[in-house]
């Protein structure tokens, strides 16, 4: 059976000036073969079918373009920049046999050192997570690492998205486990009890609302 070698497109950026990063897994495999359709921007999250910077776009009304065009990744990148977010996606590769974007469908997979970036980045002091500890999110590995590293992920809330510390460096860290920013999260975003109690209230309301809603807090 072949095998595809899902690599990751892009370094992680803006760790330098940053005070909190986007950490998620990796881009579908559209991104590392280059076939990008017109409604891609060929940066992080960029893919026409995430939801992330549609969230952001409308918590900062940012009015972003979704084109494959320079423009759409310059106002990404200011974005990015004008706020102190850093992105650094923790797989670095994986293998797959049947191509498409699920985290689940990764095998093999290489990390990136996360906890040496957060060693020679000190102004970091949140990691936010594109998912929560379901096999090969991006938590589930993060969690990997902190064990390797034999840190200990202490509980600041339990309730979505749930929070935690630990101390690495000479400091303390908080993780934010929000709701993944992809179609196939809504399912467990519906069931939800606020979901559904807002959407009761509200026919209108929608499970990308439900996002904008629990990200601003922590952008």
């Amino acid at each position: 059976m072949a095998v595809f070698l899902h690599t990751h497109p892009y370094e992680p950026y803006n760790l330098e000036g940053a005070t909190k990063i986007i950490v998620g897994t990796l881009p579908p495999p559209r991104f590392t073969t280059g076939a990008l359709n017109n409604k891609d921007v060929d940066f992080c999250y960029g893919s026409s079918n995430g939801q992330l910077w549609p969230i952001l776009d409308t918590i900062f009304d940012l009015e972003l373009v979704y084109e494959n065009t320079h423009q759409a990744i310059e106002q990404r990148k200011h974005f990015l920049l004008s706020r102190k977010i850093g992105v650094c996606d923790i797989v670095a590769s994986s293998e797959r046999t049947k191509i498409d974007a699920s985290d689940i469908g990764m095998q093999n997979v290489q990390l990136r050192d996360i906890f040496g970036y957060l060693e020679v980045h000190p102004n970091i002091d949140t990691l936010l997570f594109t998912g929560g500890n379901s096999k090969n999110g991006p938590e589930y590995f993060f969690r990997r690492k902190a064990k390797e590293h034999l840190v200990k992920l202490e509980v600041v809330s339990s309730e979505v998205p749930r929070i935690h510390s630990f101390t690495w460096a000479n400091r303390t860290i908080k993780t934010v486990s929000l709701t993944a920013p992809s179609g196939a999260a809504n399912r467990a975003v519906g069931s939800l009890p606020l979901y559904k109690k807002l959407k009761s209230e509200d026919p209108n309301f929608t499970t990308i609302d439900f996002r904008v809603l629990q990200y601003k807090p922590f952008f």
